[in-house]
């Protein structure tokens, strides 16, 4: 339940539409409900402005079908992230008109039309395609969160020309999010190109002297870029969150 639900059931009640025990009903299991195995937060999005985000990693197929069931009933958008096949296609069986995303490892679940939230665009910078399941997640989280998205794959810095053709779609941007892995030298020359918030994204992508993601995400946090900030390691998740939090219009 989101600020103009709660504000739509309150009117009905006080216009007579609906009665004081259908308000109680639809009322009694905010702000959370208690499933045993997860305690869904039905109230978040009265809070925060979105709903409750489910990780799918760890939670078992039978876990994540309660959670899911619970949650449709409420008529509210679902998005859960770092599914592996097994349970993405299972979701989606059980939820036909949701959207399994294979590279993204994500499952979309739209009941309500997604309102247009955010001020501006958000620009999703991709350094190359090995880099494209964690600009995926971070694309897919954005849009779901209410905000409009463009996506600038495979320019990293090996080949700088390809970035710098598309200054347009940079310069443009509200914020923009920049995924790179290797040495993670991309969110630095896009740092030094615009004045728009620059959220960097190191993913695990390298060579063996990578270390997993680290080298970029030192890389990263030493920017010599002022105003680049850094979230953690193939989180393009957390990224496309923080950036919703930017670009959202002030109600």
């Amino acid at each position: 339940m989101n600020n103009k639900e709660l504000t739509r059931l309150l009117q009905s009640l006080a216009d007579g539409q609906i009665s004081i025990d259908d308000g109680v009903e639809r009322l009694k299991k905010l702000p959370f409900e208690d499933l045993g195995i997860a305690q869904i937060d039905h109230h978040r999005a009265l809070r925060q402005g979105v709903p409750e985000v489910v990780l799918g990693e760890k939670k078992s197929l039978e876990q994540l079908r309660t959670i899911l069931s619970a949650m449709a009933k409420q008529g509210q958008n679902i998005l859960v992230t770092r599914l592996d096949d097994k349970k993405g296609t299972a979701l989606y069986n059980q939820f036909p008109e949701g959207e399994y995303d294979v590279d993204a490892r994500t499952f979309c679940l739209i009941q309500q039309k997604i309102e247009i939230t955010g001020q501006g665009k958000i620009l999703v910078i991709c350094a190359g395609t090995s880099d494209l399941p964690v600009a995926r997640e971070a694309i897919i989280t954005a849009r779901m969160l209410g905000n409009e998205v463009e996506e600038l794959i495979d320019v990293g810095v090996a080949g700088i020309h390809r970035l710098l053709a598309r200054q347009d779609l940079l310069q443009e941007a509200a914020v923009l999010i920049v995924i790179a892995g290797m040495e993670g030298a991309l969110p630095s020359v896009v740092g030094g190109l615009v004045a728009t918030p620059v959220i960097a994204v190191p993913t695990s992508v390298g060579y063996g002297a990578s270390f997993g993601g680290v080298a970029a995400l030192l890389g990263m946090l030493n920017s010599c870029a002022s105003g680049v900030t850094v979230v953690n390691i193939d989180n393009g998740f957390g990224a496309a969150f923080a950036a919703n939090r930017i670009n959202r219009k002030k109600e």
